[in-house]
């Protein structure tokens, strides 16, 4: 008997295929074979006239969804179909949560098998769940299904309702989505707080004694039996004391005129020891990880985004090392538990066991998924180097490995003791207190200290005891520094940040995390400065429309509310389309909402952005950016804002430097002493730039960005004419004879030789870079510009197929046509036959935009037919249960 085995991707299918018989066939869907129209085009012909076509879904007939399959998956379904008619029983094994679960009913709907049906699950993918997962299928789950495509459509309602409004109040092409926009709305939140940030100034007294042959530090708490008030005591909106309460006394701020008098007076003293208080406490081990506290170790230990955790995490599992990482679940098999124990007593001993083995409550808010935790596979539990990895994989197999272990270890017992001592001065008596930590056994902490990556070295840095000391007796000051300090405004997110308050709020999936944080930053609600999310002002602007005109859609606790619904919609508790029907439909309804908003948003009032510390001044996001503006005179006048300027960064003296920079116009350095023309510095929205010629004479005039390293003030006539010579001719490169020359572009300075432009470090001068130097950097770029894997070659044209690393991602090159590879496939997993694929569609879609772009200028109007339209095959669903 010959069997079907559908699963998603390749990498997938070469693992498991090594685990079953000859009989068994293997193949990937590559992801979903069918979704949502993408767009118009995608829309099937007989729909396009329908008021809803636009959205791809019958608002109107119980909000069913209308599938088309994607051109670049056509060839995928007809590989399949063709499979299945080889086969005498169809196996679908896509991944066990909601996705998977759709992906597989879809392959159901488009192949229409006429031979048995069994649905296979495991979370990781061995030998032995391979076989056991055979043994023990089930039938698809419909409540999963009917869940996953109601967070689809309703996904699409909400997207593809509220942009177009966004398009018109405010620019174009900016998208809202459900969970996207509130996390949007949470990084404007934390950003105006350190806008409205009010810093504080106070002062405290470090003092280093001396005990035997050791020094420790302590600080200065109260003065004359009163506490002084450290950073946290202050209110962040005001710069004033807030909690003013400690031990049931008001807190004090120590001025600096008595921090340097109470210094000079103790300065050679001795503090008096007056109590010593010693307590013991025990620490327990982490849960082992699941998708969101993976990533967010992930991102504070190795500095991976979210995106990149999960992607080697997928190869991980696909490669059969890891568990499933898509998981809300903290529980581990008792196989794991017995298997992870048994590696901490042989590596460790057994004293660093628990004194049972643990299971961990779980935390997360909605949890969802009936999975184990992420934990290495099997029950062999080998290491990173046991296994042979590297780089990347290495790194996050080693932290998951780690983690499991842990949560199989004894606790860290930790000795913390804190002294206080004190001393008479002129303003009554000063108390000083020290701290020191001490860990008696360190527990999991040998193999696991969360936020770093070596645990032995963590646990040294842990420790900071404190010498022996005994009550009552005088300790020698060996220095004393009085300290100013100021308070600071809040931190910014960062990825690990915002994926903990997601996970907190119950806002999203944790397995989705890792888009919403990419596409918020490639639509330019964020920009990344760092590790840290900083939203722009556009998000300003789209966060103002979305809570005056959309408040539930960006209110945490009604997007909570839709995951819990959601759940619901997966336990079976509740129904679909009655829930899509309350949110859409009626005067509250979505739909609503946004016609009322298309008459009644003012586009100018919601792009302003005003806060007192900024007045006179506002800030307003336009078609081109953001700019500034103030009334002067009578008279309105703006100045663009810089694009990487933060929001939080801005003074009322950074905008008044924008205005007066705008108002001082053009700055005529001189006439050109040889082509007796005028040249000038000007600024323009991306910086200052210096042109040859006037706006007004024939032609366009001659620019040429001021670099980086250049100060526009101090650029005089000798140093524009001399930019305004560029490009410059280096010489011939001693291979190919084709020129070298040394230019400045949209991004910057570079130098180029024939198709190759490599950029110019903040270290060197367009103007001066020599030739071997530019030798050097371009071959440093050609290097890099090899392909990261050859696949082969064409089957039709004989051309190579190369994968190369370009500025958006991964991509595939045939010739001149590049095609993306899919977000969620790691370049090693692309076969040839898929990047074939990929090209051919690329391919194809250009030949019919071009055939398209041709009909269009040469057809004359009054006489012009409609073209036959070409009909998108679209398989309607069989509505799900409702």
């Amino acid at each position: 008997m010959n069997r079907l085995v559908v699963v998603e991707s390749p990498t997938k299918a070469r693992t498991i295929r090594k685990f079953l018989p000859d009989s068994y066939r293997v193949e990937a869907s590559m992801g979903h074979i069918r979704d949502l129209p993408g767009s118009a085009s995608e829309i099937p012909e007989m729909y396009k006239k329908e008021s809803w076509a636009r959205l791809g879904v019958n608002v109107g007939s119980e909000f069913e969804p209308i599938y088309v399959v994607p051109s670049d998956k056509k060839k995928v379904v007809k590989m399949l179909k063709d499979a299945l008619k080889q086969a005498d029983e169809l196996f679908i094994a896509t991944d066990e949560d909601r996705e998977g679960e759709s992906i597989g009913w879809h392959l159901l709907e488009v192949l229409n098998p006429k031979i048995p049906v069994r649905r296979m699950v495991f979370h990781e993918i061995t030998k032995e769940a391979i076989l056991g997962a055979l043994e023990e299928t089930r039938d698809m789950d419909r409540n999963l299904v009917d869940a996953q495509e109601t967070r689809r459509v309703l996904d699409r309602l909400v997207g593809y309702s509220i942009s177009p409004l966004l398009w018109k109040k405010i620019a174009p092409k900016l998208s809202a989505g459900r969970v996207q926009s509130v996390a949007v709305r949470l990084l404007v939140v934390r950003e105006k707080e350190r806008i409205l940030f009010v810093p504080a100034s106070y002062w405290d007294l470090l003092a280093t004694l001396r005990a035997g042959t050791s020094s420790f530090e302590s600080t200065l708490t109260h003065l004359a039996d009163i506490p002084l008030a450290t950073g946290r005591n202050f209110d962040d909106n005001t710069g004033r004391l807030s909690d003013n309460l400690v031990d049931g006394k008001d807190v004090v701020i120590l001025k600096e005129d008595v921090a340097r008098r109470i210094q000079e007076e103790l300065q050679g003293t001795a503090l008096n020891v007056v109590n010593i208080d010693e307590r013991t406490s025990k620490r327990n081990p982490y849960a082992p990880f699941i998708t969101s506290s993976l990533q967010q170790e992930a991102s504070r230990k190795l500095r991976l985004s979210a995106r990149d955790t999960m992607r080697v995490a997928q190869k991980l599992y696909e490669n059969g090392l890891i568990t499933y990482m898509r998981t809300d679940s903290t529980a581990l098999s008792s196989e794991a538990v017995k298997a992870s124990r048994r590696s901490v007593e042989v590596r460790y001993g057994k004293e660093y066991l628990s004194d049972a083995p643990r299971q961990f409550a779980n935390k997360v808010r909605n949890a969802q998924e009936a999975h184990e935790a992420i934990r290495p596979a099997g029950t062999a539990m080998k290491t990173a180097q046991e296994l042979g990895l590297s780089g990347q994989e290495h790194d996050v197999y080693d932290l998951i490995w780690k983690r499991t272990l842990a949560s199989q270890m004894a606790e860290a017992v930790i000795r913390q003791t804190t002294v206080h001592l004190e001393a008479n001065t002129s303003r009554g008596t000063a108390r000083f207190r020290a701290s020191g930590r001490e860990v008696v056994f360190p527990g999991f902490f040998r193999a696991y200290v969360e936020g770093s990556d070596d645990p032995e070295a963590a646990l040294e840095n842990r420790e900071s005891p404190l010498p022996p000391l005994t009550k009552g007796v005088d300790l020698p000051v060996e220095k004393l520094e009085a300290k100013g300090h100021e308070t600071r405004p809040p931190a910014r997110f960062t990825e690990a940040s915002l994926i903990k308050l997601l996970e907190e709020e119950g806002i999203g999936r944790p397995s989705t995390y890792a888009s919403i944080i990419d596409t918020i930053v490639r639509r330019g609600y964020v920009q990344r400065n760092g590790s840290q999310l900083v939203p722009t002002f556009t998000a300003f602007a789209t966060t103002n429309l979305l809570e005056q005109q959309f408040g539930p859609y960006v209110d945490t606790g009604f997007t909570a509310e839709m995951e819990q619904i959601l759940d619901d919609i997966a336990t079976g508790k509740r129904e679909s389309v009655p829930y899509l029907t309350s949110l859409y439909v009626g005067e509250n309804g979505l739909e609503s909402m946004v016609e009322k908003g298309l008459d009644s948003i003012d586009a100018r009032e919601v792009s302003g952005i005003q806060f007192e510390k900024w007045s006179p001044f506002v800030v307003r996001v336009g078609k081109y950016g953001p700019y500034v503006e103030q009334e002067v005179d009578g008279e309105r006048v703006v100045a663009s804002i810089p694009p990487d300027v933060a929001p939080g960064d801005l003074t009322r003296d950074s905008l008044q430097h924008f205005i007066d920079e705008k108002q001082k116009g053009d700055e005529v350095l001189g006439i050109h002493s040889e082509l007796d023309m005028p040249v000038f510095v000007k600024k323009g929205p991306y910086g200052h730039y210096v042109q040859l010629g006037d706006d007004e004479q024939e032609g366009k005039p001659k620019r040429i960005s001021v670099p980086r390293n250049m100060d526009p003030s101090a650029i005089d006539l000798g140093a524009a004419q001399r930019l305004l010579e560029l490009p410059r001719e280096l010489g011939q490169h001693p291979e190919t004879g084709a020129t070298i020359k040394a230019h400045i572009g949209r991004y910057g300075p570079y130098v180029q030789h024939n198709r190759t432009f490599a950029s110019l470090t903040k270290d060197d001068d367009v103007l001066t870079v020599d030739f071997d130097r530019a030798l050097e950097l371009i071959a440093r770029k050609e290097a890099k510009n090899k392909p990261l894997r050859s696949l082969g070659v064409h089957p039709e044209t004989g051309d190579p197929l190369d994968i190369f690393e370009g500025r958006y991602g991964p991509y595939v090159k045939h010739g001149r046509t590049n095609a993306s590879l899919p977000k969620d496939r790691p370049v090693e997993s692309i076969s040839l036959e898929e990047a074939v694929a990929l090209v051919d569609s690329k391919a194809k879609t250009r030949k019919s935009s071009k055939k398209k772009a041709v009909k269009k200028s040469t057809t004359k109007k009054p006489a012009a037919k409609k073209p036959a339209a070409k009909k998108v095959a679209a398989k309607k669903k069989t509505k799900p249960k409702k």
